[in-house]
């Protein structure tokens, strides 16, 4: 696509990637210095300075995201689609599903599925297509990918800038003393085993997570909670509820659920918590602005069938 600009006195001695910047906001500076730009016939510096009167014509490369669809396809399972646009799709992320393939998982994932449906912005690169947030194999709930390349580019702003609500349900064990708290504390990778994620006093990426008690089960020692994140740190829910001595059940990784079943009694609760796969966390509430009109949105995903099963049971 060729696109030409006329630079005004206004604008005159600005560097060209800045004045192209301003009259092609999609992109970004670095984006732009990758196009061919030219003026009367010839090549020019990006770093020049523009002037009054000349006239620039770029010529933008075509989106690859349709290539990147076609080659990356796996069709497994059908979507539970919360709301799209040309711009954007949510979806309800079901549990046990991968993100993305990689050298264990090679279909089946949740792009690839949404490759199926739909063509996403080619940005995130071709195994990770419209991809601006995550959630974990085992953790279910609200997500949100990019469908143009005008809106992964906002929606990354909005996630790096933490410039959304993001709320998590969680069942854990133990029962607090307390009805909110903020927990706070650094997270990096474990030093013993890099699979994991882990509290530290010094050094790692800042972290926040405020939490709310929604239902307790003292007969049980169990508790589900409301995370609302403030940041979004790998396993941060994860690492900052374990840490503080309320570990989410079933989670393999955190959970040290083992060290509890020889205090559970009910018959049916203990085959739930020896069975079960995945960590009883769920994405239920994700709020943001639309990155292209800038409209609130709110999204919505009720707790999952085994979540549902497990609150049976415990209210039994």
């Amino acid at each position: 696509m060729q696109r030409e600009f006329i630079v005004v006195d206004a604008d005159a001695g600005m560097r060209l990637d800045k004045f192209l910047a301003t009259k092609m906001p999609e992109f970004s500076r670095s984006e732009i210095q990758k196009f061919t730009v030219s003026r009367g016939g010839a090549p020019v510096k990006f770093a020049d300075k523009v002037r009054g009167g000349e006239m620039y014509i770029v010529l933008v490369p075509d989106s690859p995201k349709n290539a990147a669809a076609a080659d990356n396809v796996s069709c497994d399972f059908d979507l539970d689609i919360l709301y799209q646009d040309e711009d954007i799709i949510v979806i309800n992320k079901p549990r046990g599903v991968v993100m993305y393939p990689s050298a264990g998982n090679k279909t089946g994932t949740l792009v690839q599925n949404l490759l199926c449906y739909t063509s996403l912005s080619a940005i995130g690169g071709d195994v990770r297509p419209g991809v601006v947030h995550r959630l974990d194999k085992d953790t279910s709930g609200v997500m949100i990918f990019a469908k143009s390349d005008a809106a992964y580019r906002e929606l990354v702003k909005t996630f790096s800038n933490h410039d959304l609500t993001r709320k998590y349900d969680a069942f854990v064990w133990g029962v607090p003393n307390w009805e909110s708290a903020t927990i706070t504390g650094n997270i990096a990778r474990s030093s013993r085993n890099r699979q994991k994620m882990t509290m530290v006093k010094s050094g790692g990426k800042p972290a926040t997570t405020e939490v709310t008690v929604i239902d307790v089960w003292s007969r049980f020692g169990i508790s589900q909670f409301r995370c609302n994140l403030l940041t979004g740190r790998t396993h941060q829910i994860r690492v900052h509820l374990s840490a503080h001595g309320f570990p989410v059940l079933c989670d393999p990784t955190y959970g040290r659920g083992t060290n509890r079943f020889g205090s559970v009694k009910n018959p049916e609760l203990l085959e739930f918590l020896k069975t079960h796969n995945g960590q009883m966390l769920h994405a239920s509430y994700l709020s943001l602005k639309h990155p292209i009109t800038g409209k609130q949105m709110t999204f919505k995903a009720p707790l999952p069938d085994d979540m549902l099963e497990l609150k049976a049971i415990l209210d039994n």
